[in-house]
Order: structure tokens, then sequence, then C-alpha cells
């Protein structure tokens, strides 16, 4: 994957590893990838409603050791 821009919002609880997305997303380029890791366990829900609400594309989630990725795709 060609990432174009990382979030590291490890340690910030619900809005703000969304609030920190949104911002990181409005510098990218139509098709662009970001990539927002998160330590807070709603975030996948989070970022799964984010997607559907803004018409970005989730392209990837994952989870390990209680650090979750997140990859979206800039509409």
């Amino acid at each position: 994957m060609d990432i174009a821009k990382e979030v590291d919002a490890r340690g910030l609880n619900c809005p703000l590893p969304i609030l920190k997305a949104k911002k990181a997303l409005a510098e990218l380029q139509s098709g662009q990838l970001l990539k927002v890791l998160s330590t807070d366990p709603g975030s996948a829900r989070d970022f799964q409603a984010f997607a559907e609400q803004t018409g970005n594309a989730l392209v990837a989630q994952s989870e390990a050791q209680g650090e979750f990725t997140h990859v979206l795709r800039r509409r």
C-alpha cells in the first residue's frame, strides 16, 4: 500500500482520532491513502461509521496487541 500520510492518534479517545483523520484527509488528494494508528477500542466502529458518512473508503482495518490501524482512501 502506498500510504500518503500517517496520523498517530495513540493514547487519544473518541472523537479525537476521527477529528485528526478528518483534518489529515482534507490535506490529501482524491485517491490517496491515510493510515491512522489508534489505541481506542471503539475506534474500529467509529472509523467504519466515519467512512460511511463521509464517502471515504475504509480499505483496511487491523488490531494487534491493543493497537488499531485504519487505512482510508480519500474520496
